[in-house]
């Protein structure tokens, strides 16, 4: 039981959501503002900046995935246009057959822009959705908050 505390301990000391949470309560406690909840506020608090913060290691995540395909992407294109260039010099194949192989060069790129561009949709969704679904919780909070108490 002893380190599980203590873990948990090390855990609180270590989270910044924690430690500012901590802070605003520590304030209002000096203050000694009458008919304001502390637990709740620090706890609201908290909840943002952990909010924040999976928004922002979400988002981090999308962007990662994103750069990383955009250059394997890149790669794979430089690769076939080296292919198709050294194929089209070595057989002098005629215009028609260069012509088909950049149509299907062509249509590889638009789909790559549009998985490329799906990725993004996807990181920025993820990421707002964290903030979203936060906020309603704000609401709810507030309006908890507000109503006068029994």
């Amino acid at each position: 039981m002893a380190v599980k505390s203590a873990k948990e301990s090390a855990e609180k000391t270590d989270n910044p959501a924690t430690q500012w949470a901590d802070q605003v309560k520590g304030l209002f406690e000096k203050y000694k503002l009458p008919g304001v909840d502390l637990e709740a506020i620090a706890e609201w608090q908290k909840k943002e900046l952990e909010a924040l913060n999976e928004a922002s290691r979400q988002a981090s995540e999308g962007i990662s995935t994103l750069v990383k395909r955009r250059g394997e992407i890149l790669e794979e294109t430089l690769q076939e246009w080296q292919v198709a260039v050294k194929e089209a010099s070595a057989s002098g194949e005629g215009l028609s057959k260069q012509g088909e192989a950049a149509r299907e060069r062509l249509k590889k790129a638009m789909s790559n822009v549009r998985e490329l561009a799906e990725l993004e949709v996807k990181a920025h969704s993820d990421a707002w959705k964290v903030l979203q679904e936060r906020l309603q919780e704000n609401m709810s909070n507030l309006q908890n908050l507000i109503q006068p108490k029994k």
